[in-house]
Protein backbone atom coordinates (compact mmCIF):
# COMPACT_ATOMS: atom_id res chain seq x y z
CA UNK A 1 0.00 0.00 0.00
CA UNK A 2 1.22 3.59 -0.89
CA UNK A 3 0.00 6.62 0.50
CA UNK A 4 -1.45 8.89 -2.20
CA UNK A 5 -2.26 12.16 -0.44
CA UNK A 6 -3.53 13.56 2.74
CA UNK A 7 -5.65 16.73 3.37
CA UNK A 8 -4.77 19.35 5.94
CA UNK A 9 -7.49 21.96 6.84
CA UNK A 10 -5.61 25.15 7.23
CA UNK A 11 -6.83 28.79 7.76
CA UNK A 12 -5.12 30.21 4.85
CA UNK A 13 -4.36 27.99 1.73
CA UNK A 14 -2.06 30.42 0.06
CA UNK A 15 0.03 31.05 3.28
CA UNK A 16 0.38 27.37 3.89
CA UNK A 17 1.35 26.99 0.26
CA UNK A 18 3.89 29.39 -0.15
CA UNK A 19 5.42 28.82 3.89
CA UNK A 20 5.71 25.02 2.58
CA UNK A 21 7.25 25.16 -0.41
CA UNK A 22 9.56 27.90 0.57
CA UNK A 23 10.81 25.94 3.76
CA UNK A 24 10.21 22.31 2.88
CA UNK A 25 10.66 22.45 -0.76
CA UNK A 26 7.07 20.73 -1.84
CA UNK A 27 6.07 21.53 -4.96
CA UNK A 28 2.95 22.86 -6.56
CA UNK A 29 3.90 21.94 -10.19
CA UNK A 30 3.46 25.62 -10.96
CA UNK A 31 -0.38 24.83 -10.25
CA UNK A 32 -1.19 28.09 -7.78
CA UNK A 33 -4.15 26.83 -6.62
CA UNK A 34 -6.55 29.18 -5.17
CA UNK A 35 -8.24 30.54 -1.35
CA UNK A 36 -10.09 27.05 -1.47
CA UNK A 37 -7.49 24.47 -2.13
CA UNK A 38 -4.52 23.74 -3.50
CA UNK A 39 -2.15 20.75 -3.72
CA UNK A 40 1.64 19.92 -3.44
CA UNK A 41 4.22 17.05 -4.44
CA UNK A 42 6.93 15.87 -1.94
CA UNK A 43 9.78 14.35 -3.93
CA UNK A 44 8.16 10.79 -2.83
CA UNK A 45 4.96 11.73 -4.88
CA UNK A 46 3.03 12.07 -2.00
CA UNK A 47 0.38 14.54 -2.59
CA UNK A 48 -0.41 17.35 0.44
CA UNK A 49 -3.87 19.12 -0.05
CA UNK A 50 -4.27 22.37 1.41
CA UNK A 51 -7.76 23.50 2.02
CA UNK A 52 -10.37 25.82 3.57
CA UNK A 53 -13.86 25.25 1.70
CA UNK A 54 -16.10 26.88 4.66
CA UNK A 55 -13.35 29.99 4.44
CA UNK A 56 -12.77 29.30 8.12
CA UNK A 57 -10.70 31.60 9.95
CA UNK A 58 -8.87 29.20 12.02
CA UNK A 59 -8.38 25.38 12.34
CA UNK A 60 -8.85 22.93 15.40
CA UNK A 61 -6.49 20.04 15.85
CA UNK A 62 -6.14 17.88 18.76
CA UNK A 63 -2.87 18.91 20.81
CA UNK A 64 -0.90 16.48 19.56
CA UNK A 65 -1.70 16.55 16.03
CA UNK A 66 1.38 17.75 13.94
CA UNK A 67 2.93 16.79 10.41
CA UNK A 68 6.56 16.02 9.92
CA UNK A 69 9.62 16.98 7.90
CA UNK A 70 12.51 14.05 8.69
CA UNK A 71 16.02 15.39 7.73
CA UNK A 72 19.11 14.07 6.96
CA UNK A 73 20.79 15.13 10.14
CA UNK A 74 20.55 17.47 12.96
CA UNK A 75 22.94 20.07 11.65
CA UNK A 76 20.01 20.76 9.06
CA UNK A 77 17.34 20.85 11.93
CA UNK A 78 19.62 23.57 13.19
CA UNK A 79 19.78 24.98 10.01
CA UNK A 80 16.27 25.23 9.21
CA UNK A 81 15.29 26.67 13.15
CA UNK A 82 17.79 29.07 12.08
CA UNK A 83 16.48 30.21 9.10
CA UNK A 84 12.83 30.36 10.70
CA UNK A 85 14.02 32.64 13.51
CA UNK A 86 15.68 34.94 11.24
CA UNK A 87 12.73 35.52 9.21
CA UNK A 88 10.45 36.01 12.05
CA UNK A 89 8.62 32.88 12.67
CA UNK A 90 8.71 31.82 17.04
CA UNK A 91 10.41 28.75 17.19
CA UNK A 92 12.07 26.66 20.34
CA UNK A 93 15.83 25.88 20.05
CA UNK A 94 16.09 21.96 18.89
CA UNK A 95 16.42 19.45 21.60
CA UNK A 96 16.86 15.77 21.70
CA UNK A 97 13.33 14.09 22.48
CA UNK A 98 11.93 10.62 21.60
CA UNK A 99 15.27 9.84 20.45
CA UNK A 100 15.30 12.37 17.71
CA UNK A 101 16.55 16.30 17.10
CA UNK A 102 13.88 18.24 16.86
CA UNK A 103 11.66 20.73 17.67
CA UNK A 104 8.00 22.03 16.76
CA UNK A 105 6.10 25.11 15.77
CA UNK A 106 2.70 26.62 14.64
CA UNK A 107 3.09 27.19 10.62
CA UNK A 108 0.91 29.34 9.05
CA UNK A 109 -2.18 28.50 8.17
CA UNK A 110 -2.43 26.80 11.69
CA UNK A 111 -1.15 23.53 11.90
CA UNK A 112 2.11 22.21 13.68
CA UNK A 113 5.06 21.03 12.12
CA UNK A 114 7.78 18.93 13.68
CA UNK A 115 11.61 19.07 12.16
CA UNK A 116 13.60 16.27 13.09
CA UNK A 117 16.21 13.79 12.70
Amino acid sequence: MILNHLNLAVSDVQKAKQFLEKYFGLDSEGKPGNDHIAFLRDENGIVLTLSNFNQGAEVKYPDTFHIGFIQESPERVNEINQRLKADGFEVDPPQKFHGSWTFYFLAPGGFVIEVLS
